[in-house]
């Protein structure tokens, strides 16, 4: 029967070719349902990331409608970063406690409410108050995306299934420069519709999600990696760094229920987490720069090589791809280290990514830092602070992307005098901060390992009130 549909004549080529990829990917990503998890996940983080470039896409036409600066354009995604770092917190602690995949499902429909509200406005000021209002509902990305990949994925994968999903996020930024950007120079207001419409369609998906059990006990395993198949499967990290004798801080490790910690009590833990420290801050002073790109790099490039407004983008995709492979590669070698028991593996990927990065300004290393990052957060803090851990995270990251735009701005226009030429000198000066996230990264490698103990023997406690998460 299968020969018989594939010679069907009325079946085209593109159809044959669709069906073809959607079967390589999905064996390729371990089946159907993991193929389903993976792929919403990253949609969600794809949305988030395509709003905030079409901002900077726009920003073109947003000047000349609304009479505003650069400074002006810059505020826009300030002021809805700042108003998520804020929000990120609260949505870190339902994250921690309540079913992750209907909250998630019902802040994307309020993306799409506040998209199709953006589209509306007629003044600066409106368009601002549709930003504060569309940052207060993306922080819940950050903490429920994160929270919900430790449980849906085993620890020995969870670099690789980062990188499948900040691939959709860097895809998000290719639409919102690419293809929102283009309709942009013919209508800013429809850019945001476009991107509102399948807001909704995802809405929808994720609130089908099944929920997974707390702390990965109905993680989703690939079919060729069999529990006992340990070569196949690789070591899960907290069980190789009791093998390799590791002795954790007794400070650090957690002698308490996570379910009964207040936010304060939470925060003030994971601050106490060196490695997570040092993630925090490397992983702030990688997106500090690509926020300023986001908003600015399409009106870059349109002034620098005199290209029009909806083909500016264009050159950006091309970067793009490369953060895709980059996002890809740094995924799978975090992995591929661990399973050949290098404990720090995912460390020394991002850092010496971050180090290449800054060095030749490569996109495809400043992306592939970026999974192992993800994954080694998640390696230690105990499953039950993941949500808040997130948040935290999330807050200073979120909190340097609010800054860059705004920061580019002014120092574009008022200190280097606007236009072509303080674009150019905004973009070199800003390229510092990817030199001190390398240095961050390397003293990672030496905090990881015990880190990694502590979590495991906080793992190891069995609790009254709640053992199934530990």
């Amino acid at each position: 029967m299968a020969v018989e549909d594939e010679q069907r004549p009325g079946r085209s080529l593109a159809e044959a070719t669709a069906n073809a990829v959607v079967r390589v990917v999905t064996h390729a990503l371990g089946g159907a349902e993991r193929t389903r998890v993976i792929v919403l996940l990253a949609g969600v983080l794809a949305l988030s990331s395509a709003d905030a470039s079409t901002v900077g896409a726009a920003a073109a036409p947003l000047r000349s409608s609304l009479h505003i600066s650069n400074t002006d354009i810059g505020l826009l995604v300030s002021v809805t970063s700042i108003v998520a770092a804020l929000a990120s917190l609260p949505f870190g602690m339902l994250a921690d406690h309540v079913r992750r995949t209907r909250v998630l499902g019902a802040t994307i429909t309020l993306w799409a409410v506040a998209m199709f509200w953006s589209a509306t406005v007629s003044s600066f000021g409106e368009l601002l108050l549709t930003r504060v209002f569309l940052g207060a509902v993306t922080a819940s990305a950050g903490p429920l995306v994160a929270s919900l990949i430790g449980d849906y994925f085993p620890s020995s994968e969870r670099s690789r299934i980062w990188g499948y999903v900040l691939a959709g996020e860097l895809a998000g930024s290719g639409v919102g420069f690419g293809v929102t950007g283009g309709i942009a120079a013919l209508s800013w207001q429809a850019a945001f519709v476009v991107l509102a419409l399948p807001a909704l369609i995802l809405a929808g998906l994720v609130f089908k999600l099944p929920e997974p059990e707390r702390g990965g006990s109905s993680a989703l395993l690939h079919p060729r990696a069999r529990p006992d198949d340990d070569e196949r499967r690789g070591p899960d990290v907290h069980e190789l760094a009791r093998q390799k004798g590791i002795v954790p801080d007794p400070a650090q490790v957690l002698d308490e229920d996570p379910d009964k910690m207040s936010l304060i009590a939470a925060t003030r833990y994971v601050l106490h987490i060196r490695t997570n420290v040092v993630l925090i801050v490397a992983s702030a002073c990688g997106y500090y720069f690509l926020a300023g790109v986001q908003t600015f790099g399409v009106e870059f490039i349109s002034r620098q090589y005199g290209i029009a407004q909806a083909l500016a983008g264009l050159p950006l995709l091309v970067v793009g791809t490369g953060s895709v492979v980059g996002v890809l590669l740094g995924g799978a070698l975090g992995d591929l280290l661990l399973r050949r028991r290098v404990l720090n593996g995912r460390i020394l990927v991002s850092a010496v990514a971050a180090t290449i990065a800054t060095l030749l300004f490569a996109a495809l290393f400043l992306s592939a830092q970026n999974p192992p990052l993800d994954a080694a957060r998640l390696d230690i803090v105990v499953p039950g602070l993941w949500g808040r851990a997130e948040a935290v995270r999330t807050m200073v990251r979120t909190g340097a992307q609010a800054l860059a735009p705004l920061l580019f701005g002014v120092v574009s226009d008022y200190i280097f005098g606007g236009g072509r030429t303080g674009l150019q000198w905004a973009f070199f000066v800003m390229i510092f901060p990817l030199g001190a996230s390398a240095f961050f990264l390397y003293r990672g490698l030496f905090t990881y390992p015990a880190d990694v103990a502590a979590a495991a023997a906080s793992m190891q406690r069995r609790l009254p009130r709640s053992p199934e998460i530990w």
